[in-house]
């Protein structure tokens, strides 16, 4: 038995489907991870949840993942580059956006979690776990549609322990889903999305800052790393490769560390 990793999909099933058949991925005997934004930007966001589904993928929610739920069930609207019509229009697009909105923002197994965009280094992984569950819950209540309306926004910009309500789980979500740059108090940049070359005045990126525990954290979100992470401060590996903009799709072996990449077939197309 084997657990792969797979790094941000993007709608990009092709090479979803190639990548699975380059490891000889067998259900029922190997696992699969999904670190998040499974939808967006690539041509088969579809195709990408149904398989997914399908193959009882153990994914958590990246930031274009909460989108599609916005989109669809918060009365949020479309943006000019979103390929999530496809999704919107399908015959079993509740049953698919339902399953969705049941992942959650981590994944654990002993020292290693998987999250979308990263933890706090002041954060534990049984702290992340919890503040999870908040956003779990919320996802899962009565009064999802009201947190989806009002989950995105900057404020806010720094963790606290003593923020309530929906200021609370916003944060929880940006740090999860979000997160790229931050400073030495652990506020948030959410300006500079590119490499480290744009890395703001007083800012770095989170993985450069120790932690207290010896965590092993899988992330993607930033295909602008190309899957590296200069001068890490933490055991951490990054799987998005860019594969809806020309790069590859990447898995990680969990048992061996050994990286398997296809090439995408979107060259072209910019983030």
């Amino acid at each position: 038995m084997s657990t792969y990793v797979i790094g941000d999909l993007h709608g990009c099933h092709a090479e979803f489907v190639a990548l699975l058949e380059k490891l000889a991925f067998t259900p029922g005997r190997d696992r699969l991870w999904l670190v998040g934004d499974l939808v967006n930007r690539g041509p088969g966001s579809l195709a990408c949840l149904r398989e997914a589904q399908a193959l009882d993928a153990r994914c958590v929610l990246g930031n274009h993942d909460f989108h599609l739920l916005v989109v669809a069930r918060g009365g949020g609207k479309l943006r000019k580059n979103d390929t999530l019509d496809d999704i919107l229009a399908a015959p079993d697009c509740e049953t698919l956006l339902d399953w969705l909105q049941q992942q959650p923002l981590t994944v654990r197994e002993d020292a290693t979690l998987m999250v979308h965009a990263g933890i706090l280094p002041s954060w534990s992984l049984a702290k992340a776990q919890a503040l999870d569950s908040e956003v779990q819950a919320a996802l899962q209540g009565e009064q999802a549609g009201a947190f989806l309306r009002d989950l995105f926004g900057d404020q806010p910009d720094r963790w606290r322990d003593d923020l309530e309500g929906v200021a609370r789980l916003r944060c929880i979500v940006n740090v999860m889903a979000r997160m790229r740059f931050i400073a030495a108090n652990e506020r948030l940049d959410f300006a500079a999305k590119r490499g480290l070359d744009s890395t703001p005045e007083g800012f770095a990126p989170w993985f450069q800052y120790p932690r207290d525990d010896r965590a092993r954290l899988l992330f993607g979100h930033w295909a602008a790393l190309s899957g590296k992470t200069p001068q890490a401060a933490i055991d951490v590996r990054a799987l998005d490769t860019g594969c809806a903009w020309g790069g590859a799709l990447t898995a990680l072996t969990l048992e061996t560390g050994a990286l398997t990449s296809v090439p995408s077939q979107n060259a072209g197309r910019t983030p």
